[in-house]
């Protein structure tokens, strides 16, 4: 993607890992829009967790940004932050995008003042007044409030328009070799539909746990004959995934911790439907177009993190996502394989 020298380059500043990035996909491709000539580089944290991407492997060869600039988010020392400041008068960037989550209306305040420092001049997004700063409430109950998705766009509204229903604004722009990735990964499965799943979630109040798995692998299983299941998350995530799928009758592939973010989702772009936990995985799921089911517990309030489009449904219960029943969840597995005549 060609740019021109003569601009000064534009930072986007975002933060956090694999689901943080894809809820945030439709903002990058904005701003490639919007600034199709200058360099577009990537202000964000360093993994906080051994197993969390960073985002640099979700963007990879998307070409939605050009570089980045990482840092540990718990620098505060002085040699810390020079370092920080060096390397953004650096970049010559004279713009940023403010992309990041809700940290505290002072927090914002302080971050600008810092960013223009290092030659920052103009922002669009940072979320500087209350209404946008936090997820606005849309339920009658005020328990629901507007998916996080929702919230970036309406920071952006200096750049123009976001659709969010327009599923190119969530495309990864996988490249040729990511898909042939994808191909080897399940070419055991022969060409048969496939349930992906992902057991793996960084926060222990996310777990569906191993019984409620057990048995609702176990009753698709027996309804599901000529249907393969297929295991994606990271190596971490291998052992548990390995125990449920030899409770399939069917074709297995075990996935977790051998490929990487974007070939994963050239996987999940090919799965018949996902199945998985308030994680990274699902939101990846759902920016390569699979239904995705998704579960929730008490973590988050209703709708805030909840996988975005017209294939997704999330499944709540704030009394914790174990109380969510069995027969819920392999109802609306089978309706969305109905719906798609599998």
């Amino acid at each position: 993607m060609s740019r021109k020298k003569s601009q000064n380059p534009v930072i986007i500043y975002r933060l956090g890992s694999l689901g943080d990035t894809v809820i945030a996909m439709p903002c990058f491709h904005h701003v490639a829009r919007t600034f199709p000539d200058r360099e577009r580089i990537v202000l964000t944290n360093k993994p906080v967790s051994g197993v969390a991407p960073a985002l640099e492997a979700i963007l990879g060869s998307s070409g939605l940004v050009h570089s980045y600039i990482t840092y540990d988010v718990g620098e505060r020392g002085f040699f810390d932050l020079l370092n920080l400041f060096l390397r953004i008068r650096a970049s010559g960037a004279d713009t940023m995008v403010y992309l990041t989550a809700g940290r505290g209306l002072e927090n914002v305040a302080r971050d600008m003042r810092f960013f223009r420092l290092c030659g920052i001049k103009k922002f669009h997004g940072a979320p500087s007044t209350a209404d946008l700063h936090e997820n606005r409430l849309v339920g009658s109950d005020d328990r629901e409030i507007e998916p996080e998705a929702e919230r970036l766009v309406r920071t952006l509204e200096s750049l123009g328009p976001i659709d969010l229903r327009d599923r190119a604004n969530w495309d990864l722009l996988l490249n040729e070799y990511e898909h042939a990735a994808a191909e080897r990964a399940i070419a055991a499965l022969q060409g048969q539909p496939f349930i992906a799943i992902s057991i793996g979630t960084k926060l222990p109040a996310n777990d569906w746990g191993k019984d409620n798995w057990n048995a609702m692998l176990s009753v698709l299983a027996a309804r599901l004959e000529n249907v393969a299941l297929v295991g994606i998350g990271a190596s971490a995530d291998f052992a548990g995934t390995e125990r449920l799928l030899r409770r399939w009758k069917g074709k297995t592939a075990n996935l977790c911790g051998t490929l990487d973010p974007r070939q994963s989702a050239a996987v999940l772009s090919r799965a018949a439907l996902f199945i998985g936990h308030d994680s990274g995985p699902m939101h990846l799921a759902a920016a390569s177009g699979a239904p995705t089911i998704g579960v929730f517990g008490n973590n988050n309030p209703p709708r805030k993190w909840h996988p975005y489009g017209d294939r997704c449904l999330a499944i709540q219960d704030m009394r914790g996502v174990t109380n969510i029943p069995v027969e819920k969840v392999v109802v609306s597995a089978i309706e969305f394989l109905d719906y798609s005549h599998v």
